[in-house]
């Protein structure tokens, strides 16, 4: 149950290797060879019009926005609760206080 599963190897055939060639193999005066050229992507191209980048923009202050809200939110939570933590402690205390003198 515990043990781990692998993938089977890969079966492809091995290919042909390379041979190295070495310069004393080349002939004085080599042609060089042709580059091929760049294959063109299939992917489409995304092209931003002002309305769109203004919608980004809109979106992305929207976020910031709400997101900063609800940090400055919890940071506010933990503040409060922080200090109603330390009044009950002094109130606490000084009921102990009191209890222990007699009063």
């Amino acid at each position: 149950m515990f043990t781990p599963k692998y993938p089977p190897t890969d079966t492809a055939p091995d290919g042909p290797t390379p041979v190295a060639t070495t310069s004393a193999n080349l002939p004085a005066t080599t042609t060089p060879t042709p580059v091929a050229p760049v294959p063109v992507s299939n992917r489409p191209t995304i092209q931003l019009t002002p309305g769109s980048t203004l919608a980004l923009v809109g979106g992305g202050t929207a976020v910031v926005l709400i997101v900063g809200t609800v940090l400055v939110s919890m940071l506010l939570a933990v503040a409060i609760t922080g200090v109603s933590v330390a009044i009950c402690a002094v109130v606490l205390r000084s009921l102990l206080n009191d209890s222990r003198k007699g009063r």
